[in-house]
């Protein structure tokens, strides 16, 4: 099945403000009520919690409502909907879009996807022997905007990893590419070439959710410039910046008042039907490449570089 990835994720929060100022500082255009896009289209949509249009809760702390994923064509939605609708209840919303739940509760929408196309130049690096920026063109710009480009992936905690994985391999066509055994498998959607739009984390039942989502960026550099720039307006960081093993994404986490962690990412790898998916056993060195501690700037001839000083918001 054509599934391209996920076209937005929507949420049911406490606090409205706190979570539209957290996302638009995150680098999301807001657009209308409660959405906030990626340059591509790709969305984060937020709801109070109460309100009555939203899917229900998953009865734990994740305030995620709904993942609604971007598919080719009308052909590809008619055929999730045949395949879903084999054991379970579909349902066709006004919008065109059908929805219907997966093996663990999460509410699921499918949609021809919405996603602009970018004509975007990736960041260029400059290696002896390879030159990827022409003579006089400078690597570094401190006005640069380092926008979110596209909705990435989305990670879940689910109580039952074997039975989740099988149910988006088996009904809708996502294939693992790499395994951290201990925790879960990486998976792709035939639509994409990433190495995973979705990761699963095996946890108890009462931490079923969302534990983070995230968009590319243009760049290692652009990961590293919008989470600085994050943290100096006051956001708390919680992993990174860093490199991933396991899709060779660089990485920034943070905090948000919507219950879930947030991510800046770039460089992530592509796989075709060539790849044969690792197994490694889940432990720090198989998470991380590398990883840093944000400190505040510093200049040679200065007193040694301290802590973060900036002031934790969330």
């Amino acid at each position: 099945m054509n599934i391209i990835g996920p076209d937005e994720l929507l949420f049911g929060v406490d606090n409205l403000e706190a979570c539209s100022q957290y996302l638009t500082d995150y680098g999301l255009n807001p657009v209308g009520a409660g959405r906030f896009e990626a340059l591509d289209g790709t969305a984060i949509v937020i709801a109070h919690k109460d309100d009555p249009a939203l899917p229900p809760s998953m009865g734990t702390a994740s305030m995620l409502r709904k993942t609604v994923y971007g598919v080719a064509d009308q052909q590809t939605l008619g055929a999730i909907a045949e395949e879903l609708g084999r054991d379970r209840d579909v349902k066709c919303l006004p919008d065109g879009s059908i929805e219907a739940v997966d093996d663990m509760g999460f509410v699921l929408g499918f949609q021809v996807t919405m996603r602009r196309p970018l004509g975007l130049p990736a960041e260029a690096i400059n290696a002896p022997g390879a030159y990827g920026r022409p003579a006089n063109v400078v690597g570094v710009d401190e006005n640069a905007s380092a926008k979110p480009r596209t909705l990435s992936h989305v990670v879940y905690f689910v109580p039952d990893t074997a039975r989740a994985e099988a149910f988006y391999v088996e009904r809708l066509g996502f294939r693992c590419t790499d395994r951290l055994v201990g925790a879960g498998p990486f998976l792709q959607p035939a639509g994409t070439a990433d190495h995973h739009t979705l990761f699963m984390i095996q946890t108890p039942p009462f931490m079923k959710g969302c534990e983070h989502f995230t968009f590319h960026m243009g760049g290692p550099t652009e990961v590293m410039q919008a989470g600085t720039r994050f943290v100096e307006k006051g956001y708390q960081s919680f992993w990174g910046p860093g490199r991933h093993k396991m899709g060779s994404n660089w990485f920034w986490y943070f905090n948000s008042p919507l219950g879930c962690h947030v991510e800046y990412d770039a460089d992530m790898d592509i796989h075709d039907e060539a790849w044969v998916a690792r197994a490694i056993p889940m432990d720090a060195d198989a998470s991380q490449l590398f990883l840093f501690e944000r400190r505040d700037k510093w200049a040679p001839g200065g007193p040694p570089p301290g802590p973060v000083g900036a002031a934790e918001r969330h």
